[in-house]
């Protein structure tokens, strides 16, 4: 078969920001890959579209959604070893497999992931600390290239091209199919706490004091807030319960949002407004709780096309990871310049990073704190406060996520992944996207 190609005004990556038409094909098979191992056009493979920025967008070339490539083809009830086609989303295994006893071993916040985009970006979640990222459970990948064909890589087998693959961007061939070790649990459920603390330095004594108990752990935080209160906000943390059925999440029937709203609707007056309401709901839930998996990981997904709720200009997200020795201060200096711009949402994370090394050779996480927050797209003024951040990781010897990034100067870009030059030898020479033409070295 061919594959048929269409202009498509609708492929958006999920901040919205970038809005040029994308040339689409989409797979019903492997079968209709074939076309790809004997060179040819410029292409880039994508699944559901939650890159917030442009490495998931490939104008002037060609976009393959692989979203129907989506078929388990193995599994093991013994070990937990799966292989399935990339195109399988996140969601689907833990609405398959949670009946089963068995959930992937790392999810981000969102479930809506395809299996090769969780490789392709290494993505990580609540549990770092303890599992490291998605990429450290892949047991084996096939790739599809445009100069050899089909390929088999592992830790072992084609090691070069499996490391720049795990986080590689889609930019080392079509993953087509992906071996992944899940995890085993008991219930679909989570035995959870949440907390609340009053500044930055409440945050780091929280987090270590829960690194040895609790497996999965995060912080929301109040990116208003200033002065004293700098940083304060909610802290959750949590383990697999043992107790409770195996019931997976349910996506029919969730909140839909239809329209983008106006622009005007994230503002420094309404930031204030949120980030209080939102912290005042969250401190009536305080305390030990059990909380089924949907809503503890994946809490924004219960509402379809949230980020519509920034407006026609879309949306970016700043994700930075600063290292151990610079993270406390460089965190401080972040949030301050955040609290002093007015700019911000009520979508602010903070987390650590452990000590598991990544897989990858452009693997965003290292052993220290990550910092994540949502900004509406004002222009020039918000462009202009993440030039003032950038500064501020650079000092601390930091980096920004790729999956998240919109804007990153090549400069910065190859400063933050020593390996770049590496990895960019492993690039297959008919992959590109607008994300890699703008940094590559």
């Amino acid at each position: 078969m061919t594959l048929e190609f269409r202009e498509r005004r609708d492929y958006l990556s999920w901040g919205r920001v970038e809005r040029r038409p994308q040339r689409v094909a989409r797979p019903a098979s492997r079968r209709d890959l074939a076309p790809l191992a004997s060179g040819g056009w410029p292409r880039l493979a994508v699944g559901l579209l939650r890159s917030y920025g442009d490495s998931c967008l490939a104008t002037g070339a060609s976009l393959l959604d692989l979203t129907r490539l989506d078929h388990l083809l193995a599994f093991d009830d013994e070990t937990g070893l799966l292989t399935a086609e990339a195109g399988v989303s996140l969601g689907e295994l833990m609405r398959i497999f949670v009946p089963r006893g068995w959930f992937p071993p790392v999810t981000p916040g969102t479930r809506f992931v395809t299996l090769g985009g969780a490789v392709a970006n290494d993505v990580h979640g609540k549990n770092h600390e303890a599992a490291g990222t998605f990429g450290r459970h892949v047991a084996a990948l096939t790739l599809l290239r445009s100069d050899v064909g089909e390929v088999t890589c592992s830790p072992a087998e084609n090691a070069e091209l499996f490391a720049a693959t795990i986080g590689g961007l889609g930019l080392t061939g079509v993953i087509t199919t992906v071996t992944l070790r899940m995890r085993r649990i008991a219930s679909a459920y989570i035995d959870a706490e949440k907390l609340a603390y009053g500044s930055l330095d409440a945050f780091f004594e929280l987090n270590a004091e829960s690194e040895a108990r609790f497996e999965h752990l995060v912080a929301w935080f109040d990116c208003t807030a200033g002065a004293a209160n700098l940083g304060r906000g909610i802290f959750s943390r949590g383990n697999w319960s043992p107790f409770g059925d195996l019931e997976p999440h349910r996506d029919a029937g969730l909140l839909q949002l239809p329209v983008e709203l106006p622009s005007f609707t994230i503002n420094p007056l309404s930031l204030r407004l949120i980030n209080a309401v939102y912290r005042a709901n969250e401190t009536r839930a305080l305390g030990a709780h059990r909380l089924h998996y949907g809503p503890f990981f994946h809490p924004l997904d219960s509402v379809r096309g949230w980020s519509r709720i920034y407006g026609r200009a879309g949306m970016y997200q700043y994700q930075c990871v600063l290292p151990v020795p610079t993270a406390a201060a460089a965190t401080h200096a972040l949030l301050a310049q955040i609290a002093k711009s007015g700019e911000g949402s009520f979508l602010a994370v903070l987390k650590a990073f452990g000590a598991l090394p990544s897989p990858g050779l452009l693997s965003f996480p290292m052993p220290g704190i990550t910092l994540a927050v949502d900004f509406a797209d004002h222009g020039r003024k918000t462009l202009a406060l993440f030039e003032r951040l950038d500064q501020v990781v650079s000092e601390a010897g930091g980096r920004l996520y790729p999956a998240k990034d919109g804007r990153i100067s090549r400069e910065m870009f190859a400063e933050g992944y020593p390996a770049l030059a590496r990895f960019a030898r492993s690039v297959d020479p008919a992959c590109t996207s607008d994300f890699w033409e703008r940094v590559r070295p």
